[in-house]
C-alpha cells in the first residue's frame, strides 16, 4: 500500500512542470517495474505537454511583439527575455532533505544537468540515460531515468558508482533516491528502468564559487557485483567464492 500512495503522490506533483519532493521520499524500491514504467511514461508525456505549452507561449510572445511593438516594446521585449532565460560525489545526507531546502529559489537562473554512462568491459549490458538533459532551480526535485538491459545470456548482478562534474558543485547535488551502491540483479535479456530524484541544495545559488557554473554531469558507471564462472551469477557458489568476485 505504501508504495502505490507514494506512485500516487509522485503523478500528482508531475501534473506541474516543477516536481516538488514530499517530505517522505519516494521509496522505489517497494514499486514494482510495471508502476516505475508508469511513472516514467507519465513524467514524458508531462514533459512533452510543458514543452508544447512553452513553445506556443513562446511565439505568441512573439506574435504580440509585433502586434503590439510601437505600444508597449520594452515591456514585452523584457517578458520575452525573462521567459526563454531560463532556456565529485553528491550528498546522500537525508537529514539535509528539510522542507526549506526543497524550495525553488525562483530568482536564480536553471542548472543545465546532463545525464551520461558507461558501462565496465566485462559486464554485458547496455546502460543509458533516457534523457540527455534537464534544467532545474536550486531546490527544486527532478526525476530522471536511466535503463539497463543484460544482453548476456545469465543473470549477473551490477553495482553503479556515479560522479559529478564539476567537483566544485557535489555538495550541493542531493540524492533523494538512486539505485547507486545498490546490486542490481538482471536477468537474461531482462529490461529495466532506473529512477533517479535529486534536488540542488538551494545554497547554490547563494554561493560566489557558483556562480559561473550553468552545467552539471551526472556520471553513472555499472561494474560487474558478484561473478563467477567469467561473469555470470553462480547461485552454489561459495562464500568465499563471492566474496573474492566483489573483491575483484
Amino acid at each position: 500500500m505504501l508504495h502505490k500512495l507514494l506512485f500516487r503522490v509522485a503523478s500528482r506533483s508531475l501534473r506541474s512542470s516543477r516536481l516538488y519532493a514530499t517530505k517522505q521520499p519516494i521509496d522505489f524500491s517497494k514499486m514494482t517495474q510495471r508502476e516505475i514504467q508508469q511513472l516514467r511514461t507519465l513524467k514524458f508525456k508531462e514533459e512533452r505537454k510543458f514543452k508544447d505549452r512553452t513553445a506556443a507561449y513562446y511565439f505568441t510572445s512573439i506574435a504580440v511583439i509585433f502586434l503590439g511593438l510601437a505600444y508597449a516594446a520594452v515591456p514585452l521585449y523584457r517578458a520575452i527575455c525573462a521567459r526563454t532565460g531560463w532556456g565529485g560525489i553528491p550528498i546522500t545526507d537525508k537529514r539535509k532533505f528539510t522542507d526549506d531546502k526543497l524550495i525553488p529559489v525562483e530568482s536564480d537562473k536553471r542548472i543545465r544537468i546532463a545525464f551520461t554512462s558507461e558501462v565496465s568491459q566485462i559486464l554485458p549490458w547496455k546502460f543509458t540515460p533516457e534523457q540527455r538533459e534537464v534544467r532545474v532551480l536550486p531546490g527544486e526535485t527532478a526525476l530522471a531515468f536511466y535503463r539497463a538491459k543484460n544482453t548476456g545470456d545469465k543473470d549477473i548482478i551490477g553495482m553503479a558508482t556515479y560522479s559529478i562534474t564539476p567537483g566544485d558543485a557535489s555538495p550541493y547535488f542531493n540524492k533523494i533516491q538512486c539505485f547507486c551502491f545498490e546490486e542490481q540483479r538482471l536477468a537474461a535479456g531482462e529490461e529495466i528502468d532506473m529512477p533517479v530524484f535529486f534536488f540542488i541544495d538551494p545554497d547554490f545559488a547563494s554561493d560566489p564559487k557558483m556562480r559561473n557554473i550553468d552545467d552539471i554531469v551526472l556520471h553513472y558507471t555499472f561494474f560487474r557485483a558478484h561473478y563467477a564462472n567469467g561473469g555470470a551469477v553462480s547461485e552454489s557458489a561459495s562464500p568465499e567464492v563471492m566474496e573474492s568476485a566483489t573483491e575483484a
